[in-house]
């Protein structure tokens, strides 16, 4: 099985959250219409602005461990390579 990293923001250059999935338009439905409760929800992260593929869940698991890890302007440069303009990718994802 696959799985998707993933980054949600409430704004450019705002709270971040980097997450794991194997279902990336799920997830990121639940994110948009606040249906985990927590962190995401308090900040309003709905805003999907980073997502990469990887083969296994596994993979992807370790992927976020190590993003999570990294300083928060490493983050942002990860975003920026893709999504120069912090746009939202909800609307690209074939739901």
């Amino acid at each position: 099985m696959s799985g998707w990293v993933y980054i949600v923001t409430n704004h450019p250059q705002g709270t971040l959250y980097v997450g794991v999935t194997s279902d990336l338009a799920k997830r990121a439905w639940e994110h948009r219409e606040a249906g985990i409760d927590g962190f995401t929800a308090r900040y309003a992260l709905k805003q999907l602005v980073f997502a990469e593929l990887h083969e296994t869940i596994q993979a992807a698991i370790q992927r976020e461990k190590n993003i999570k890890r990294w300083p928060r302007n490493w983050k942002i440069e990860l975003i920026e390579k893709t999504n120069p303009g912090w746009e939202d990718l909800y609307d690209r994802l074939m739901l």
